[in-house]
């Protein structure tokens, strides 16, 4: 072998050796297009243990891997890497997918590029370098599968020249245009940060592909429509290219609900404030009171200064705490509460009768309670009138026949205010007290100074007697406790410690 000769091959041995040890796939081919050397990389990029599986030349290689450009289309043989190297195509970053006809789980994702080197002794030598790009491949895939599949509205600008290079099904969805509206298309075309509230921090973070914050927009729809959004970039790069993502909030349904609800709160409250049965708003603790009607203000007497923050069970006749604290425990569980039959202190300290009802609303996102009072004063008063005057013709029925008195005892049940829950052995002791002195016809003064018990306290617990057998009056409770037995001129005295001298009831 002559010097050249031995020159040349040392240096194509010295050559191979180098590029043995590269992470690129090198595929070194001749003029004829015969594989003349293949780097271990390269048949590892194909999934092969020997060259044999890579085939001869160039013309097997197209029958044993389909190539296909990344828009799916496939290379016709003659456009191969390999047959344009050999064509004399020198080229650079040809991106192919390579797949096995036999094996559809066989994908890659190649970058090729071409250079060529002639020498005396060899002739032309081909270089083909293959750069694996799939696991590039694959996060783009995962990318654009999240992308699609995210339901937040999304489009995707390039920077360089500000077109939109991809779009989201939510995005088209929610305006309305199609993918070829948005694709390719110039953001000067479709302003997405149109009518930004920070459109000149926006515009800046985006020329500088930093994040954009959060902020509300309008986006041209293609009716001519403005949909108002929320906005915000985030920057990303694809294919090396700097973007922005863009991503969206719809905030129509909220606009539209804010107006809905800012209607229904106005027809709320002319109707609370023209109603003429009075209506009070409270909070849900403590019952204070944020708003009257006029029809409240005409009953109380209170103005909306006195009323606002004072306390609705302030104006209550409650006998103690244990029966507020019933009605706010009934609030509490069942969320309203009807017909509750209590007493009203006016601004005037006259006391009405009034029956109340209650049910928790929602007003400007914050629970409360809406209390209804309807004043029945003057129908108890003639309850309690027709009563008497029953009572009274009652207490001789020598002149009338039996189906008259049937009558007019029925005519009296029906019309006591509400029917007795309870008999006379479910009363307590004090109550049972009560009741006795009543029967005796002894009156506040007397009762408070033989109970020692202070005139107060002893109103409120005939008022909770009242409640509890369903009367409202004095001589109805002694009615009541004669169809029990009970008289005032039969009790005989009894002791007990700490007390006064009490008469014990003798049932007849």
């Amino acid at each position: 072998m002559d010097e050249v000769s031995k020159r040349g091959f040392c240096e194509t041995s010295q050559l191979e050796e180098i590029m043995s040890f590269l992470a690129e796939g090198i595929i070194v081919l001749n003029g004829k297009g015969d594989f003349v050397w293949v780097n271990e990389a390269a048949l590892r990029l194909h999934g092969l243990q020997s060259v044999k599986g890579l085939s001869k030349n160039y013309k097997d290689y197209a029958q044993r891997f389909e190539l296909r450009y990344r828009n799916n289309h496939r290379l016709a043989d003659d456009a191969y890497p390999m047959a344009r190297a050999v064509a004399g195509e020198i080229f650079q970053d040809v991106v192919v997918e390579v797949r096995k006809p036999d094996d559809e789980e066989a994908l890659w994702v190649h970058s090729v590029r071409c250079c060529q080197s002639d020498s005396e002794t060899d002739g032309s030598r081909y270089f083909l370098i293959i750069t694996d790009l799939t696991p590039q491949y694959h996060a783009e895939q995962r990318f654009e599968a999240a992308f699609n599949a995210n339901p937040a509205p999304a489009v995707i600008c390039r920077l360089a020249d500000l077109r939109y290079v991809k779009v989201n099904p939510g995005f088209l969805e929610m305006t309305g245009y199609n993918r070829d509206d948005i694709v390719g298309h110039s953001a000067y075309e479709l302003d997405v940060l149109s009518d930004a509230g920070r459109r000149d921090v926006a515009l800046e973070r985006l020329k500088e592909n930093r994040t954009i914050p959060q902020m509300e927009a309008r986006i041209p729809l293609p009716d001519g429509r403005k949909k108002h959004v929320i906005v915000a970039g985030e920057p990303l790069k694809i294919r090396e290219d700097d973007c922005m993502l863009f991503t969206f909030a719809d905030l129509d349904p909220l606009k539209q609900t804010e107006h809905a609800l800012r209607l229904s709160e106005e027809r709320f409250s002319k109707s609370f404030q023209l109603s003429p049965v009075p209506h009070a708003i409270t909070t849900l603790k403590e019952f204070k009171i944020t708003e009257v009607n006029q029809a409240f203000h005409h009953l109380m007497g209170y103005s909306d200064e006195e009323a606002a923050g004072s306390k609705l069970t302030d104006l209550f006749h409650l006998a103690d705490k244990i029966e507020q604290r019933q009605i706010e425990s009934t609030l509490e569980n069942t969320g309203s509460i009807a017909n509750l039959d209590l007493k009203l202190q006016t601004k005037d300290k006259m006391a009405i009768d009034c029956l109340i009802s209650a049910v928790t609303v929602t007003i400007a996102s914050e629970l409360c309670i809406l209390w209804v009072v309807q004043d029945i004063t003057h129908r108890k008063n003639s309850e309690d009138d027709l009563v008497s005057a029953i009572d009274a013709v009652m207490e001789d029925t020598s002149w009338f026949s039996r189906s008259v008195v049937e009558k007019l005892a029925g005519l009296r049940r029906a019309t006591r205010p509400s029917p007795a829950t309870v008999e006379l052995n479910e009363l307590t002791e004090r109550e049972r007290d009560i009741l006795d002195l009543i029967c005796q016809g002894k009156n506040d003064a007397e009762m408070s100074q033989g109970l020692s018990l202070s005139p107060n306290t002893i109103r409120n617990h005939i008022s909770s007697l009242f409640r509890k057998i369903g009367v409202n009056r004095r001589a109805a409770a002694v009615i009541w406790a004669r169809e029990r037995g009970l008289s005032g001129h039969d009790i005989s005295p009894r002791k007990k410690p700490g007390r006064a001298n009490r008469t014990k009831p003798v049932r007849k």
